[in-house]
């Protein structure tokens, strides 16, 4: 039932994007010719709306191609827009190369811009709502899909517990198979064993069968697998090392050998670095320029609050493990603490002007010359001094995939409240996210976030932490 269902919203929904385009040009048109100044079209609505219709389909196999009428229990909505947005740019530019090459119908450009304009609005709210519309009703207990666990050990349990912890995800467990190495608990049912796979599969016919055998049992995969292609499942598996895996793998191919990435980084593709780069020079420019009087004027704080030079710099690590000096305003009377020391909230080395510029974190506003330089981005992972990084390296698994991109003024794991004496691990899960998930809407995200959430704007006190320490400048 779960599949037909699928198929029927589907095509609901390609019908309903298809129906809002048709829609937006009549609009359009009326706003461009009727309320807008100077509106005369030489080209009646009927032209218009003849172009659309081709159009329209166009721009729905363009939502096909990028993956937009698939299912929504496994995509986020910060994946789904920027897909959507990036196929209607797509379109756009379509249209508008016809138009070039079509010398001799003057449509008015503008007219389509509003279309799009408009369509791309209802789309995104269409999408927003339906998401909204869906989570309610999965958590009283419609449009669930039935999955059959094949599995009782951690892994097993892992699953169970990330289902339970989300209800909007609309996953029921029908059962469980286990040999007789343990049981799930709860109120799920354990249904038989492995061996019975073809008979269970037959008999409750399950929307998807889920594998989470652990290492000692991975040898009855195979079986698995067979039994669900007999049946015409759909499986999905759950590996026993899934726990050293990324949300996200990319898997590459070696003459018909399937090759698993265990780290998928977007920015090491050439295009999206390129991106982020561009993105980083004129951000940090321009917001160099703007902030140039604050600057002054911290600089002039920091001279009279005590004796020393107004900047002082940081070793830290960054991109491939590579050292660069950070810059900061100097908040400290001059000191002899080593690389390793940590300051306080209530520590009296800093000044009173010192407080406050870290407090509203004006302090870090010289980072933007490294930004410039190259040596940190606009966002990323928070850059750690030399000695902490060897001790965490250690300590905290994954630790060092941090250092595959540009460390950050900001970032994701900041916004989210892990500044100062945080959890280093709950600060890499993030780091580790912003790395496997990196698009320059994610960083726009961030950058509006930090605004309001993370680190400026923000009056409250920041607990004694590592990035709290200064080395005598």
């Amino acid at each position: 039932m779960i599949r037909e269902n699928q198929k029927l919203f589907n095509w609901l929904n390609i019908i309903s994007d298809a129906c809002i385009l048709l829609a937006a040009l009549p609009a359009a048109y009326w706003l461009r010719f009727c309320v807008l100044p100077g509106g005369a079209s030489v080209i009646p609505l009927e032209r218009y709306v003849f172009l659309n219709v081709g159009l329209t389909v166009v721009q729905v196999a363009l939502f096909a191609l990028l993956g937009l009428y698939g299912s929504f229990r496994h995509v986020r909505l910060r994946q789904e827009l920027p897909r959507l947005w990036q196929a209607s740019l797509i379109g756009l530019a379509l249209l508008f190369s016809w138009l070039f090459l079509d010398h001799g119908t003057h449509y008015s450009r503008l007219t389509w811009g509003i279309c799009y304009l408009l369509a791309v609005t209802a789309w995104s709210l269409k999408r927003v709502l339906l998401r909204q519309v869906l989570r309610l009703a999965r958590r009283r207990g419609f449009n669930q899909k039935w999955v059959l666990l094949v599995g009782s050990g951690e892994t097993a349990r892992r699953y169970c517990r990330e289902l339970a912890a989300d209800p909007a995800l609309g996953y029921q467990i029908l059962g469980y198979l286990a040999g007789g190495q343990g049981a799930l608990s709860g109120d799920l049912k354990r249904l038989g064993t492995v061996e019975e796979l073809e008979e269970i599969l037959e008999a409750r016919k399950p929307d998807e069968v889920v594998s989470a055998l652990e290492m000692y049992e991975f040898a009855q995969t195979p079986q698995v697998i067979n039994a669900c292609d007999k049946a015409g499942i759909r499986l999905s598996i759950i590996p026993p090392y899934a726990k050293f895996l990324p949300g996200r793998p990319q898997f590459d191919e070696l003459n018909g050998i399937p090759l698993m990435t265990m780290r998928r980084v977007p920015l090491d593709l050439a295009v999206n670095a390129a991106c982020k780069r561009l993105f980083d020079i004129l951000g940090s420019a321009v917001l160099l320029v703007l902030a140039s009087p604050v600057m002054l004027v911290c600089a002039v704080g920091v001279k009279l609050s005590s004796p020393g030079p107004v900047i002082f710099k940081q070793e830290r690590v960054g991109l491939n493990q590579k050292h660069f000096d950070m810059y900061k305003f100097r908040s400290m009377r001059l000191n002899d603490a080593q690389d390793s020391a940590w300051s306080t909230a209530r520590d009296d080395r800093r000044t009173r002007f010192g407080s406050f510029i870290r407090k509203c974190s004006l302090d870090e506003l010289p980072q933007l010359w490294n930004v410039l330089r190259g040596d940190m981005s606009l966002v990323g992972p928070r850059p750690e001094l030399p000695h902490f990084v060897e001790q965490f390296r250690e300590d905290v698994p994954l630790y060092m995939v941090k250092h595959q991109v540009r460390p950050g003024i900001t970032g994701w794991a900041q916004v989210n409240g892990f500044r100062g004496d945080t959890s280093i691990q709950g600060r890499i899960d993030c780091d580790l996210y912003y790395i496997e998930h990196w698009s320059l809407l994610f960083d726009l995200q961030i950058l509006w976030m930090t605004l309001f959430r993370g680190k400026f704007l923000n009056a409250e006190e920041i607990a004694p932490g590592r990035d709290d320490k200064e080395k005598n400048p």
